[in-house]
């Protein structure tokens, strides 16, 4: 599961491999996000997403993709986006996350470039299958940029750097100008602001009419924006990021059921273990016994 720290701006950050490199490279399951759906959320960086067994489903700005064994998807920059499954199938996948800052610095020509590839009315995504040389080469690129990081020895440090760049090189090659995925732009930063308010206040008691406040929207048009591009209405996503937050206490630390409750905002133990296991499929303590 990737950890996320949020900007000012309301981006997040992940917790990369390494130091000084913001590079995230990692396999994960569907299996890992309560309810085989991960939360809403979006950053600078650029994402790749190769699946290596099964399928799911893939959001992006609210446009929803198929992704099917040996496909894969790249997401651009500032785009919100999370992957799901509408009948709890699991899926094994690698994700490849490249922040901008490894191109070097904002001034500089790369930098330059990268920003107009990643620009509002540019690609929100670009699906990549395996019919097409380009992007069979660069769905065989990400595996590589993979094995070099976690099944080497000793990685090597320039090496990752070299096929980050040439991944980031290719996708760039293909990125078009699409302005009717520009009008969404505006209306995401309300989402954005909605999803970070959830994200900082979660453990609070909150209502609709905060997370829209938040957002500077009325509570109707926060529910439709919710729904376009979330998936979920504000109370649905609020109680799946309470339980997701639940499980990390739950594995890393050995509060009591009842603190755990009341650290992400349920009002009691016993509410709190129902909603569980009704996402999770049984009570706290048995999903603490499995992942200890």
């Amino acid at each position: 599961m990737m950890n996320l720290e949020v900007f000012s701006d309301f981006s997040e950050r992940l917790d990369y491999n390494f130091p000084d490199m913001p590079l995230y490279i990692r396999k994960g399951n569907l299996h890992q996000f309560n309810d085989y759906a991960a939360a809403a959320h979006w950053h600078a960086d650029m994402e790749f997403i190769v699946l290596l067994e099964g399928s799911m489903k893939f959001s992006v700005n609210g446009h929803v993709i198929h992704l099917d064994k040996g496909s894969g998807i790249f997401v651009n920059s500032h785009r919100l986006h999370y992957g799901f499954s509408t009948d709890n199938t699991d899926c094994s996948f690698i994700v490849v996350v490249i922040h901008p800052s490894l191109l070097g610095e904002e001034s500089s020509f790369i930098r330059t470039y990268w920003s107009e590839k990643s620009g509002p009315h540019m690609d929100d995504f670009v699906v990549l299958a395996d019919q097409i040389d380009w992007q069979r080469n660069l769905l065989a690129s990400l595996q590589n940029i993979y094995e070099e990081a976690h099944c080497a020895p000793s990685p090597n440090p320039i090496r990752l750097a070299s096929q980050a760049l040439s991944i980031c090189a290719t996708i760039g090659d293909h990125l078009q100008l699409n302005s009717e995925q520009s009008a969404d732009a505006p209306v995401l930063i309300h989402v954005q602001k909605m999803t970070h308010y959830i994200h900082q206040n979660y453990d609070e008691k909150l209502t609709l009419e905060d997370i829209a406040s938040a957002g500077a929207v009325c509570r109707s048009r926060c529910c439709t924006l919710f729904n376009k591009y979330v998936g979920q209405t504000p109370n649905s996503y609020l109680t799946r990021y309470r339980i997701q937050k639940s499980c990390e206490m739950l594995k890393e630390t050995q509060r009591s059921i009842s603190e755990i409750a009341l650290a992400c905002g349920f009002q009691s133990a016993s509410y709190f273990s129902s909603i569980f296991r009704k996402q999770m499929g049984l009570i706290p303590q048995s999903y603490r016994k499995q992942k200890s």
